[in-house]
């Protein structure tokens, strides 16, 4: 079984790559905000609870992310050949859940793939994509917010997981295959 974190601040092309990752490996694509816009969209109370922190460019508490993950491995036959996580975990609390979650399924994670970008790269990203997508969130202030939110909760993860010889760091500038082609050769090599 090949459980994967992508890990990345926002705009640093995790959806992109997952999605390629995927359609090579065969996992099962696990997008905590693909979940969380979906929820939103269909008005349900836990969309409805993660707007309102998702709209301030803050993260949804980890309970309610635990509980929809184990939800989620749980309820699809497709996570046995593995998994890869899409914006989670973002803290080190999260990454410990998940770790003992994993291990109550007799699992681990096998690697987490940290795509690396310039921050002038990440807010250009993600203005671009706000204009294409409409997305409420990628407006510059919220982007600035997010971005703040990453790099003091979640840039912690990346020592973790390099203590936890799971770290594998990708240059995330460039072209989608060649940012890809150094993710090939990192999960090829576990």
């Amino acid at each position: 079984m090949l459980n994967i974190v992508i890990f990345g601040a926002p705009g640093s092309g995790k959806g992109t790559q997952s999605d390629m990752i995927i359609k090579k490996y065969g996992l099962f694509h696990i997008s905590t905000g693909d979940v969380l816009r979906v929820e939103m969209k269909n008005g349900t109370e836990l969309g409805k609870i993660a707007e309102g922190y998702i709209s301030k460019g803050q993260l949804v508490p980890d309970e309610l992310i635990i509980d929809m993950l184990a939800k989620v491995l749980d309820s699809n036959e497709e996570t046995k050949n593995g998994v890869i996580f899409d914006g989670f975990p973002r803290t080190i609390p999260q990454a410990e859940a998940l770790k003992a979650m994993l291990k109550e399924r007799g699992a681990e994670v096998s690697a987490v793939i940290g795509l690396e970008v310039e921050e002038e790269e990440l807010i250009d990203r993600l203005i671009k994509r706000g204009q294409v997508s409409g997305r409420s969130d990628d407006n510059l202030e919220a982007i600035k917010s997010r971005l703040d939110v990453y790099h003091n909760q979640t840039t912690p993860l990346k020592d973790y997981y390099i203590n936890e010889k799971k770290y594998k760091a990708i240059h995330g500038m460039g072209t989608i295959e060649s940012i890809f082609a150094a993710i090939e050769k990192e999960i090829d090599n576990l």
